[in-house]
């Protein structure tokens, strides 16, 4: 897939020079079941996806060792009760440092290491979104239609027909634009979506990026860069702040063709999963 050329490095943004950023991503992937627990948010879907079935630490806790095993007691039993692994979604940083600690004590391993990667102001030598020149159009909706549900969960989703109901009531709980680029035959070749939470009236929210995939066969032909030029150039229009993507650190193209997106790592976190028992469904 060939984006803009790579831009010249900028500094680096930061989790903190974004506020409310983590807020943002659970907003946008929102749990059908969730609770406060303390500074931790309980969230759960059936075990779809390993974001809606994790608890996000939005406030880590102290270095109080008794505190965090009582919290963490708590979370056992509520994720026990719905025959859930318990899983941590832990940012890297000082303020995690304690959990990461007691999570180490307690035997949790550490899994899916993910980059938070964003995209704003601090990047304005970037180039904007081409038109992509001739090839197929992108088609842009408020919901995702059949054929892009298909593609993704083909190409991203874990499990059948139930789970697949279950990601999309995920998907429909976050106001989002949906991208599908077709190949040349007209068959469904790459989507992605933007997910568009409401950041209330202090000024242009974010977009954030998701369920970007393109079918096996038709990869670097350029699909899945124009499905993501597209959603950029949407959420121009709507005048957003800026944009944020989630990746595997291991995927080292898709961090390539993210940085020629004007992307810029801003922080990464890890799961850490109590006793694994069986393998949740995306990522």
């Amino acid at each position: 897939m060939d984006l803009n050329p790579m831009p010249e490095a900028g500094p680096e943004p930061d989790l903190l020079a974004i506020p409310g950023l983590d807020g943002l991503m659970d907003a946008a992937w929102p749990a059908a079941e969730r609770e406060e627990s303390g500074g931790w948010v309980l969230r759960a879907a059936s075990g779809v996806t390993q974001r809606a079935n994790s608890v996000w630490a939005r406030v880590p806790g102290d270095d109080d060792p008794h505190r965090l095993l009582a919290a963490l007691r708590e979370a056992r039993l509520w994720y026990r009760n719905r025959r859930l692994p318990l899983i941590f979604q832990v940012f890297d940083g000082p303020p995690h440092a304690a959990l990461h600690a007691m999570l180490d004590d307690e035997g949790f391993t550490r899994q899916s290491e993910t980059l938070v990667l964003v995209r704003g102001p601090w990047v304005e030598s970037v180039p904007g979104p081409d038109s992509g020149g001739p090839g197929p159009a992108v088609e842009i909706s408020a919901e995702p239609s059949a054929e892009w549900l298909e593609l993704w969960w083909n190409v991203d989703g874990r499990g059948g027909a139930d789970e697949l109901a279950v990601a999309r009531r995920i998907l429909a709980g976050c106001p989002a634009l949906y991208a599908l680029v077709r190949d040349d035959g007209g068959a469904p070749a790459a989507v992605a979506r933007l997910a568009l939470p409401n950041t209330g009236p202090s000024g242009p929210g974010w977009g954030g990026l998701y369920c970007m995939a393109t079918r096996p066969d038709a990869r670097r032909r350029g699909y899945g860069s124009r499905a993501v030029q597209a959603l950029l150039r949407e959420g121009g229009t709507r005048g957003l702040a800026g944009y944020w993507l989630l990746v595997m650190a291991s995927n080292s193209g898709a961090r390539e063709l993210y940085a020629r997106a004007g992307f810029r790592e801003a922080g990464r976190y890890l799961y850490r999963q109590d006793r694994p028992k069986r393998h949740l469904t995306g990522c």
